[in-house]
Protein backbone atom coordinates (compact mmCIF):
# COMPACT_ATOMS: atom_id res chain seq x y z
CA UNK A 1 0.00 0.00 0.00
CA UNK A 2 1.37 3.07 -1.07
CA UNK A 3 0.99 6.53 1.28
CA UNK A 4 1.94 10.14 -0.19
CA UNK A 5 3.48 12.23 2.73
CA UNK A 6 3.21 15.62 2.46
CA UNK A 7 3.67 16.86 6.19
CA UNK A 8 5.47 16.42 9.12
CA UNK A 9 2.50 15.19 11.12
CA UNK A 10 1.25 12.74 8.43
CA UNK A 11 5.13 11.10 8.37
CA UNK A 12 4.89 10.72 12.29
CA UNK A 13 1.32 9.15 11.54
CA UNK A 14 2.31 6.68 8.88
CA UNK A 15 5.56 5.38 11.04
CA UNK A 16 3.45 4.93 14.11
CA UNK A 17 0.78 3.28 12.17
CA UNK A 18 3.05 1.08 10.25
CA UNK A 19 4.78 -0.31 13.61
CA UNK A 20 1.33 -1.12 14.97
CA UNK A 21 0.18 -2.97 12.06
CA UNK A 22 3.77 -5.09 12.54
CA UNK A 23 2.81 -5.62 16.20
CA UNK A 24 6.24 -3.93 17.28
CA UNK A 25 6.45 -1.96 20.34
CA UNK A 26 8.92 1.38 20.23
CA UNK A 27 11.48 -0.56 21.93
CA UNK A 28 10.96 -3.61 19.77
CA UNK A 29 11.84 -1.47 16.49
CA UNK A 30 14.47 0.34 18.26
CA UNK A 31 16.03 -2.68 18.86
CA UNK A 32 16.02 -3.63 15.62
CA UNK A 33 18.19 -1.44 13.97
CA UNK A 34 20.54 0.31 17.47
CA UNK A 35 17.83 3.42 18.09
CA UNK A 36 17.13 4.54 21.50
CA UNK A 37 13.52 4.01 21.69
CA UNK A 38 12.61 7.57 22.79
CA UNK A 39 14.35 8.24 18.87
CA UNK A 40 11.48 5.47 17.67
CA UNK A 41 9.29 8.38 19.86
CA UNK A 42 10.27 11.31 18.51
CA UNK A 43 10.41 9.93 15.00
CA UNK A 44 5.85 9.11 15.88
CA UNK A 45 5.29 12.74 17.42
CA UNK A 46 8.01 15.24 15.88
CA UNK A 47 10.19 13.63 12.88
CA UNK A 48 11.59 16.97 12.16
CA UNK A 49 13.70 16.65 15.18
CA UNK A 50 15.34 13.40 14.14
CA UNK A 51 18.23 12.81 11.68
CA UNK A 52 17.66 10.98 8.35
CA UNK A 53 19.77 8.14 9.15
CA UNK A 54 17.26 7.23 12.32
CA UNK A 55 14.46 7.68 9.90
CA UNK A 56 16.06 5.39 7.65
CA UNK A 57 16.63 3.06 10.10
CA UNK A 58 13.41 3.22 11.77
CA UNK A 59 11.69 2.46 8.28
CA UNK A 60 14.65 -0.37 8.03
CA UNK A 61 13.06 -2.07 11.08
CA UNK A 62 9.45 -1.44 9.77
CA UNK A 63 10.46 -2.80 6.16
CA UNK A 64 9.34 0.24 4.28
CA UNK A 65 11.55 2.24 1.15
CA UNK A 66 11.71 5.53 0.34
CA UNK A 67 10.67 6.65 -2.89
CA UNK A 68 10.70 9.97 -4.42
CA UNK A 69 8.66 10.83 -7.92
CA UNK A 70 8.45 14.17 -9.47
CA UNK A 71 4.96 15.77 -8.69
CA UNK A 72 2.97 17.12 -11.18
CA UNK A 73 1.47 20.66 -11.75
CA UNK A 74 -2.17 20.05 -9.90
CA UNK A 75 -0.39 18.13 -6.83
CA UNK A 76 2.30 21.02 -6.36
CA UNK A 77 -0.63 23.80 -6.60
CA UNK A 78 -2.89 21.59 -3.73
CA UNK A 79 -0.02 20.94 -1.82
CA UNK A 80 2.34 23.78 -1.95
CA UNK A 81 1.75 25.62 0.93
CA UNK A 82 2.93 22.33 3.27
CA UNK A 83 6.37 22.69 2.64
Amino acid sequence: MENFIFTSQQLAKALKSRRKALKLTQKDAAGLVGLLPKTVSTLETDPGRCSVESLRKLMAALKLELVFTPKNDTTDAVHQSEW
